[in-house]
């Protein structure tokens, strides 16, 4: 594999992800902006000092933007822009706050990846995450395909992780899926999910699973009130990393993502996560599973709660 990927915004989730996406030496050139001046440059020469320690190739590039599109020229011939620009939800701050602030963001970001990197796949870790996947795509453009929220890897993780360490078992052995938002409308789906193979109902009571589902659902948060100062960003940017392998190396691997539906699971016009196909072109196609009756109602339902908050942003 080689190429070139950005990552736009160098704070902890943006740095962290160009750090991995360095490290796992699959790209020719990784890219790290920033708006607050020397930031990403400083960051990309730390990064790039790690070479001899490590033992990675990968040429790491840092650049200042400005609100004016500055500096931006830097994401010409991309392959796959991670946009990671935003500030991170604290404790204390409502949806609507963050959705004011980070949707001002996105829009500047976008307009200059229309502008600079016409061609690559985009994926968007910003929050709220299924309403400025939204926004991004309206703001360049691009065929939905090639517009990804990243939500689902980090969802799913979360939850084996949760599993994994209730029943004491190595977390290699739990298979998970968690569709629907990222945040709120979440819907774990333990039909789809197993434990060394027996279905995780089999393996767990019905307190524990709930118990367990819930914790899932707000996993972000217990970090944030935990951390007081942020948010997660060492597992969201292992999760933003896997998706941009899987694109660039057009693996077609199945991960869950917030992909725009025109139709599978009964649902259209909404982006929502679901399992999807990732390859060079970004989706290649929603992946439809079976559901149990109780999950496909949840899934519905989240779809309807998203397509109105995503009708709503300028």
């Amino acid at each position: 594999m080689a190429g070139k990927v950005s990552v736009i915004g160098a704070g902890a989730y943006g740095a962290t992800t160009a750090h991995r996406l360095a490290e796992c030496d699959a790209f020719d050139t990784v890219v790290l902006t920033d708006v607050v001046e020397g930031r990403a440059e400083g960051l990309a020469l730390d990064i790039g000092q790690c070479r001899p320690i490590v033992g990675f190739e990968t040429h790491v590039v840092g650049r200042t933007t400005g609100r004016g599109g500055d500096g931006y020229d830097v994401l010409a011939g991309s392959d796959v822009v991670v946009l990671a620009a935003g500030v991170p939800r604290t404790p204390g701050m409502s949806r609507q706050e963050l959705l004011d602030t980070n949707a001002a963001v996105v829009r500047d970001a976008a307009a200059q990846i229309a502008r600079h990197a016409a061609g690559a796949v985009l994926i968007v870790v910003t929050n709220p995450l299924d309403e400025m996947t939204a926004l991004a795509q309206r703001v360049t453009g691009f065929p939905p395909s090639r517009v990804i929220g990243q939500g689902g890897v980090l969802d799913s993780a979360r939850f084996s992780t949760f599993v994994a360490d209730e029943l004491g078992v190595p977390v290699s052995s739990v298979r998970t899926l968690t569709l629907g938002s990222h945040g709120d409308a979440m819907v774990p789906v333990p039909s789809r999910s197993t434990v060394d193979g027996r279905p995780l109902a089999e393996v767990v009571d019905a307190d524990a699973l709930d118990a367990l589902t819930e914790r899932t659902r707000t996993g972000g948060g217990e970090i944030v009130a935990l951390l007081k100062t942020g948010s997660a960003y060492h597992a969201p940017s292992a999760a933003a990393a896997a998706m941009a392998r899987a694109i660039a190396g057009d693996t077609g691997a199945v991960l869950p993502a917030c992909a725009w539906l025109t139709g599978e699971y009964g649902i259209a016009d909404v982006y929502l996560g679901v399992p999807v196909e990732l390859g060079v072109t970004g989706v290649r196609r929603v992946v439809t599973t079976p559901l149990a009756e109780s999950e496909l109602a949840a899934l519905t339902e989240a779809a309807d709660t998203l397509r109105e908050r995503q009708a709503r942003l300028r």
